[in-house]
C-alpha cells in the first residue's frame, strides 16, 4: 500500500471514530500533498510524501517552541499532538549512536578535514538519512566533528 493510500485510510478511520483532532491533523496532511502537487504538477511519490511530512513537522516543531516561548501551553499541545500523529508516516528515527556512525561513513566516504568540507558531506547525508533523522540536529553534529 502507498503512503498516500494509508493516509486516506487513517483519515477515514478517523472520520469513522470520531477523533476531530487526529482528523484535522490528517487533513492537513492531504491539503498540504495536494498544495505541493498542484504546484509542482506532478503525481508525489512516497519519498515526495515523506518529505511534506517532513515539512510540516519541522513547522510544527518551531510553533511549538513560539507557543512555549509565549507561555501558550495549550497551544503548543495541539502543535505536539499533530507533530505525534504526522511522524507515524514516517520512517522510524536513528539513534544518537546511529545518526553519529552514518555522519563519520559520509565523511569518510567524501574525504571531509574541516568544516569547508561541509558542503560536500551534507547532500550525502541527506540521501542517506532522508526522513529517518532531523538534519538541523545532523548538520550540528556534522560541524561538530568537523570542527574538531
Amino acid at each position: 500500500m502507498s503512503l498516500k493510500q494509508r493516509i486516506q485510510d487513517d483519515m477515514k478511520a478517523a472520520l469513522r471514530a470520531k477523533e476531530s483532532a487526529r482528523l484535522s491533523a490528517v487533513r492537513l496532511l492531504i491539503a498540504a500533498i495536494k498544495q505541493r502537487e498542484i504546484d509542482d504538477r506532478v503525481e508525489l511519490d512516497d519519498a515526495g510524501i515523506m518529505s511534506t511530512v517532513e515539512k510540516l513537522v519541522k513547522q510544527r516543531r518551531d510553533s511549538a517552541s513560539q507557543y512555549d516561548a509565549a507561555n501558550r501551553p495549550d497551544l503548543a499541545a495541539n502543535e505536539r499532538f499533530e507533530i505525534e500523529v504526522l511522524s507515524a508516516y514516517l520512517p522510524a528515527q536513528l539513534s544518537d549512536s546511529e545518526l553519529d556512525a552514518e555522519i563519520a561513513a559520509a565523511i569518510a566516504e567524501t574525504g571531509a578535514t574541516g568544516i569547508a568540507d561541509l558542503g560536500r558531506v551534507m547532500p550525502q547525508l541527506k540521501a542517506r538519512l532522508a526522513g529517518r533523522a532531523d538534519m538541523a540536529e545532523a548538520s550540528r553534529r556534522v560541524r561538530a566533528k568537523l570542527s574538531t
